[in-house]
């Protein structure tokens, strides 16, 4: 099989199982214009239909092959690679993460899926993608949101962050409620995490439930609110003597990238 461009007739081209379920339609439309007067620029990637003979399954560029079709071209540049089932929702994941980033929902939906499919953990889904477990774990959060609020994040009316913060209300109306609130108020993460905890210590206290709360659990919440902000785990650590923050980070490129996040200058 061919690891170089060749061109092949956009009618021996299936789908195959993008994580992508989201096509940006304004984005598509520039997409069927640039190809339109330009081509396409970068080959698909293909392997060999398991089941149809002479067919060929999208491994990674299903958005080009749409656009293709849409812009009127009949053959389209591919590289053909045979790409086993357990690597191929893998390298699809991974060439949509690095050219454009899926909505939050999506990949939360293709993580999950490679777990599953694979029989994974976490930890192994860190290892094969370089990503760091908390982040994977921290954007699988995203899918115990309700359906409604899912919509809002896919559809970039809410951040992942605003979504995680949300994810402690305690009950489903109280999550639609605090949806809602952050749209119409374009609240920041941090506004929002201030006014829910607010919300849940209001209701614990009516509940007649609330306990006296201890300096360790304090610390603990504001460990998961920084991961969160991070998309890492983190820990604060306080003695009589010092306190101590660590944070994790998987890869040098996890490094940079929450260093990013605090404006810090990377001298590596």
């Amino acid at each position: 099989m061919s690891n170089y461009p060749a061109l092949l007739p956009l009618n021996k081209i299936v789908p195959g199982n993008n994580p992508r379920k989201h096509f940006d339609e304004k984005f598509h439309e520039e997409l069927v214009e640039s190809i339109k007067s330009q081509g396409v620029c970068q080959s698909l990637l293909l392997r060999p239909h398991p089941l149809i003979e002479g067919k060929f399954e999208i491994v990674a560029g299903e958005r080009r092959w749409r656009a293709s079709r849409l812009a009127g071209k009949t053959n389209i540049p591919v590289v053909i690679r045979e790409t086993s089932d357990e690597n191929m929702l893998r390298d699809a994941l991974l060439e949509n993460l690095h050219r454009s980033d899926l909505n939050p929902l999506e990949e939360a939906s293709a993580y999950q899926q490679l777990m599953s499919d694979f029989g994974i953990t976490q930890d192994q889904l860190s290892e094969k993608i370089g990503r760091s477990r908390p982040q994977i774990s921290n954007t699988i959060r995203l899918l115990n949101l309700p359906k409604a609020i899912q919509l809002k994040v896919a559809g970039g009316a809410l951040s992942a962050g605003q979504a995680r913060a949300i994810l402690s209300a305690k009950t489903e109306e109280r999550m639609q409620h605090w949806a809602n609130k952050a749209i119409n108020e374009n609240l920041t993460v941090r506004n929002l995490e201030e006014q829910i905890a607010i919300d849940v210590e209001g209701a614990k206290s009516k509940g007649g439930t609330i306990k006296a709360g201890g300096r360790q659990d304090a610390l603990k919440e504001l460990a998961q609110r920084l991961g969160d902000a991070l998309d890492t785990r983190a820990q604060i650590k306080l003695t009589s003597k010092k306190g101590e923050i660590k944070i994790e980070f998987a890869t040098m490129a996890d490094l940079f990238r929450i260093l990013d996040k605090f404006g810090i200058e990377r001298n590596l």
